[in-house]
């Protein structure tokens, strides 16, 4: 099935695109007619894997590396970015950490809050400024889709850590959407679970969680991640011109709440 193209020839930049969902984003918005920048930290062959499936759809790929809790490294991949290609019209805010290693509240720690926080919470932060603060200054000014979670519904009892910081994240979305606007866009876009390889490997998963999650959801099915990248792309579409500080949930309906 041959993809729409909503991004032709435009700049897409995926922070964490060296695996998951931001890889299959990445992917994605190649397949869409752009050209991609793959962030990425620790995952280098994943993201030169990626790279590879983005030439592989026609489409420029171009690798940076940066620790995004560090506002430094993001002003340099910034650099980078807008010095190779010219422009960014598109940045997608993929990267999170969801302290998937922690079953419990009781097993919380200081350095994991500190950790989840310095990477949802302020990584997200400093590159939405960062990001979109460049975009006012372009003709077209651009659009910025921070990924979220849909924990923000119900919390976390295993991470509460995780919870407070996906929180945040609808905060940042909506007061950059005002200081933005109308030229920057900005929206949050809440996957819910997804069979990503860390998923797939956790051990309650294995053990039965992946049925009852399945059997909870209105749709039945616990999606792959490139299953919903086009939704998470659609918020940078002309077609959502219209749309910012949102907050776009794609769960299959397992978070349904009334109006």
């Amino acid at each position: 099935m041959t993809s729409p193209q909503r991004f032709a020839d435009r700049v897409v930049l995926v922070t964490g695109a060296g695996t998951g969902l931001g890889a299959e984003i990445a992917v994605r918005a190649a397949q869409e007619g752009a050209d991609v920048a793959i962030h990425y930290r620790s995952s280098e062959a994943g993201a030169r894997r990626t790279a590879e499936r983005v030439e592989a759809e026609g489409r420029k790929a171009f690798l940076v590396r940066a620790d995004i809790v560090e506002w430094a490294q993001i002003k340099r991949m910034a650099d980078e970015v807008w010095n190779h290609f010219g422009r960014l019209d598109v940045a997608v805010n993929n990267v999170g950490d969801m302290a998937s290693e922690q079953m419990s509240w009781r097993e919380i720690t200081e350095e994991a809050v500190d950790h989840t926080l310095a990477v949802d919470l302020k990584g997200t932060l400093m590159c939405t400024h960062e990001f979109g603060s460049r975009m006012l200054e372009q003709p077209e000014g651009g659009a910025i889709v921070n990924v979220g979670s849909t924990v923000v519904v119900r919390g976390s009892a295993r991470a509460p850590q995780y919870a407070a910081a996906k929180y945040g994240v609808l905060g940042i979305t909506k007061s950059y959407a005002q200081a933005f606007a109308p030229k920057v866009r900005v929206n949050t876009f809440a996957p819910g679970f997804m069979e990503t390889e860390r998923m797939l490997s956790r051990e309650d998963y294995k053990k039965g969680r992946g049925d009852t999650l399945r059997e909870m959801t209105p749709m039945r099915h616990i999606p792959k991640p490139e299953e919903i990248a086009g939704a998470a792309l659609f918020l940078a579409t002309p077609d959502a011109t219209h749309i910012t500080g949102s907050y776009f949930v794609a769960d299959g309906g397992y978070n349904m709440i009334g109006a």
